[in-house]
């Protein structure tokens, strides 16, 4: 398949609801009254931003929600779709600061609504959740505090999921999903998207090196569910000021659970450092930071085993780029000789061996 015919599958299954639609699926669904609504981004689905309109002589819930549409091609997984939903109202109650689900006028998390698209017709899933407050990190500086904070949230999240329970939850278990860094050699049959661009070669050994170092090693490795997408725009995040009248940021709210599989410890840190060194002006250089406590006494569960900090950072969206250095840098790991390798080459070669055997530390 072309990268055309991509676009247009894409475009063809992602939902395209107006307003006004939008404001009576939420009316006749779920049984509110519309004040406002505006569209919010999605990568396939589609979003909107509803503020509902209090009943009389009613004070509490909520006044804001998220209105999420999934696209033709997930709506025809219900079941995904309702276990992610349930997933969602666990780790709130465990304290998480995920949206509260809310139940249909027929007393389910999801409904399935069909489309006269003219030519055929067309099945969407419907959800409302509850709208979170707060601001993406991409907008925000970045902290080692916060970086902290974020990496033990993605921490927490996969413990506490190792206790969520739910009939349909083989569903996870996605064997062919993209996203899914189990599923890297899946990659391939798209380098083409490439052309002869430079960083193809780069690609190709990554993907290589992956297959080698990594998933022959996958035994060894810890089992749980992944959120998956813990990126700079999937975390929110709010400002309180500190004693000293300075801001302090924490995490406000987890969204999108789409991409949600049965994976690995180590893949949910890989993902989180890499989106978050994307938030920094020197990703390869603060890649060991995302990893090391905060400042103050030490987090007894924080330390992780030597050697293993930049691992996982690497993976595919990393290109090999010189790496500063200055009288005052200690030398790397491996002496001078490893300092030669390319950056992501001393990366794939360490996450197949140092977070392997500090599996359990992780």
């Amino acid at each position: 398949m072309s990268s055309g015919d991509d676009q247009r599958s894409q475009a063809s299954a992602k939902p395209s609801f107006s307003e006004a639609q939008a404001c009576v699926v939420v009316e006749s669904v779920f049984g509110f009254k519309v004040s406002k609504i505006q569209p919010l981004p999605s990568y396939d689905d589609q979003n909107f931003h509803v503020c509902i309109s209090k009943a009389k002589h009613t004070t509490d819930g909520p006044m804001e929600y998220v209105l999420k549409i999934s696209n033709t091609e997930t709506s025809r997984t219900p079941d995904l779709i309702e276990v992610q939903s349930h997933i969602i109202m666990f780790l709130q109650a465990a304290g998480f600061p995920t949206a509260s689900v809310c139940r249909t006028k027929g007393d389910t998390v999801t409904h399935l609504m069909s489309v006269d698209g003219g030519s055929e017709i067309k099945s969407y899933l419907v959800r409302l959740l509850t709208y979170l407050p707060g601001r993406p990190i991409a907008e925000i500086p970045i902290s080692p505090q916060l970086l902290y904070e974020i990496g033990r949230l993605a921490a927490k999240l996969d413990k506490t999921l190792e206790k969520f329970h739910h009939p349909k939850l083989r569903c996870l278990h996605r064997e062919n999903f993209i996203w899914n860094l189990k599923n890297v050699p899946l990659l391939e049959k798209y380098l083409y998207a490439l052309g002869q661009d430079r960083n193809r070669e780069v690609v190709e050994q990554v993907i290589r090196l992956f297959k080698d170092e990594v998933v022959t090693k996958l035994c060894h490795f810890r089992e749980c569910i992944n959120h998956g997408d813990l990126n700079d725009h999937n975390i929110l995040i709010e400002s309180s000021k500190s004693a000293f009248g300075d801001a302090v940021y924490h995490v406000s709210g987890v969204l999108d659970f789409d991409d949600m599989s049965y994976g690995y410890y180590v893949f949910e840190v890989a993902i989180t450092i890499m989106y978050m060194m994307i938030e920094s002006k020197d990703p390869i250089q603060g890649a060991p930071l995302r990893l090391r406590t905060p400042p103050g006494p030490p987090h007894p569960t924080s330390q992780l085993p030597r050697g293993s900090s930049p691992a996982p950072a690497g993976l595919p969206r990393l290109r090999p780029r010189p790496r500063a250095t200055s009288a005052s840098s200690a030398p790397p790991p491996g002496g001078a000789a490893h300092a030669r390798e390319p950056y992501w080459q001393r990366t794939l070669g360490s996450v197949g061996v140092s977070t392997c055997a500090g599996k359990r530390s992780v």
